[in-house]
């Protein structure tokens, strides 16, 4: 048959009979995954497929996110700073997607949500944890988090565990210093399980990366990567914050809390102050 008539013939050697054999599905465990999704309105929403798959999507990401971010750490740890910038950069490439995912779920109107959100009960995004193991990853650490997550005690080992880590950041300024830059002793020797807050100490450090960036290439080009990263993890956050007001306006949400409000003050979050807070100084 040939494409005259719009139809590809199988080349011999492709293999059809697959009995027994390791197939594209079995791999996958796609009988699994595509059975994973089990809408609850009654009669079933069109729209609610939509619903589950954007998020089930988003924790698959999720799920890379950390698997990247841990070994970063590692690679740091190691003093491996080019191959833990390979990871931030797959890092920052599937902030994109996930980003972008927003403009998928911004088609659901506020009338087609609202014929299934009350469905949901009080499931909600705030309850995701490897959404918390990442912001505990990049130094948005919370104790009282783990308290969400204490009837699971699988989810709760997960945070527990991150929590009790050093950030990518901690991380990253282990390494600087042992390169040699003024990181402060304070610094370095902090309680990883406290949320990461700025040091007007540490700017010094970073400025001098800054500065003589030819003689610290590799450090100032991981600096820009780290603020690419926040940058990136920023507008998630904002897209998250504008499809949420724009398909249910200023509701509660069905986790308890207030919704946009609560979205709008993770804007006001940081991973990594300093690298944003030495622009001010550089040049003066």
């Amino acid at each position: 048959m040939s494409t005259e008539q719009n139809e590809r013939e199988l080349e011999t050697g492709i293999v059809t009979d697959l009995s027994g054999k390791m197939t594209y599905g079995s791999y996958l465990g796609l009988d699994q995954l595509l059975s994973a999704q089990h809408p609850v309105s009654s009669p079933e929403h069109h729209d609610e497929l939509l619903f589950i798959i954007q998020h089930q999507t988003t924790e698959l990401w999720l799920k890379q996110l950390l698997h990247e971010l841990s070994s970063a750490r590692d690679l740091l740890a190691s003093d491996d700073l080019r191959e833990a910038l390979k990871r931030v950069a797959r890092v920052k490439k599937i902030q994109d997607v996930m980003t972008q995912q927003w403009s998928v779920l911004a088609t659901l109107t506020p009338t087609e949500y609202a014929q299934f959100r009350g469905a949901l009960g009080n499931s909600s995004g705030f309850q995701s944890v490897q959404y918390r193991a990442v912001e505990f990853a990049l130094g948005n650490k919370n104790e009282r988090m783990l308290q969400v997550f204490a009837d699971h005690p699988e989810n709760l080992a997960l945070l527990t565990a991150e929590w009790e880590k050093p950030t990518l950041y901690d991380e990253f300024l282990r390494f600087a210093a042992r390169r040699g830059l003024p990181v402060p002793t304070e610094i370095l020797e902090r309680d990883v399980r406290l949320p990461y807050r700025e040091s007007s100490a540490l700017v010094p450090a970073i400025r001098e990366i800054y500065e003589n960036h030819q003689q610290h290439w590799d450090l100032y080009e991981a600096c820009e990567d780290l603020v690419d990263l926040e940058d990136n993890f920023q507008f998630w956050r904002f897209r998250h914050l504008k499809t949420v007001t724009r398909t249910i306006g200023m509701k509660v949400g069905t986790g308890g809390s207030s919704g946009a409000g609560f979205l709008q003050r993770a804007l006001e979050l940081t991973f990594f102050p300093e690298l944003y807070t030495v622009r001010t100084s550089i040049g003066s």
